[in-house]
């Protein structure tokens, strides 16, 4: 007996419906929704958004946005953080940021979550990587740890008091334990 595979849809086709809550994904013909974030996921997100943004805003380096659709290079994906140089990003005639984005992230960080494949999330940074993003990183909130991505190179695994790898030209120095330690609220 021969099972049928579900057809698969375009990239044109995907673009051209609704958004979803959470966002789906465009991945080799098929969608995939991302799982909703939990409240670690988001405290980590929140954080880490504010303290890039923070430095590097101001002196139009670069900004980092939340769960920003990026297309390119035959896929659509929605990274926890994309980090965008300043100059990646286009402005229309009032001087507001366009709304699609067509080139990958400058950085790509995607915070694990419990249900979530950690290969597929990999595969979206090696993606960005592969299209010209600088760096990724993979947080994995349950080992605290931080895998770090950059063209050409081994993944290094960062934990505890190692200096994490921030975007060239970003005045930022921080550790893992740093990161983490964001979680304590108290």
């Amino acid at each position: 007996m021969t099972v049928a595979k579900p057809s698969s849809i375009t990239l044109e086709e995907f673009l051209a419906l609704p958004e979803t809550k959470p966002a789906s994904e465009y991945i080799d013909g098929e969608i995939i929704q991302k799982p909703m974030p939990k409240t670690r996921h988001s405290r980590l997100q929140s954080k880490l958004i504010g303290t890039v943004n923070e430095v590097t805003e101001e002196s139009r380096v670069a900004y980092a946005f939340p769960e920003l659709r990026c297309t390119f290079g035959g896929r659509s994906i929605v990274p926890d953080i994309a980090v965008l140089r300043w100059e990646h990003i286009e402005f229309d005639e009032n001087g507001e940021p366009v709304d699609d984005i067509l080139v990958a992230p400058d950085w790509t960080i995607e915070i694990l979550s419990p249900d979530q494949s950690s290969n597929r999330v990999t595969g979206n940074i090696l993606h960005c990587l592969k299209y010209g993003c600088q760096l990724g990183w993979l947080i994995d909130p349950s080992d605290r740890s931080i895998l770090v991505f950059q063209p050409k190179q081994q993944p290094e695994l960062l934990q505890g008091k190692d200096n994490l790898i921030v975007l060239d030209g970003i005045e930022l120095k921080f550790t893992v334990e740093q990161v983490f330690n964001w979680l304590k609220m108290a």
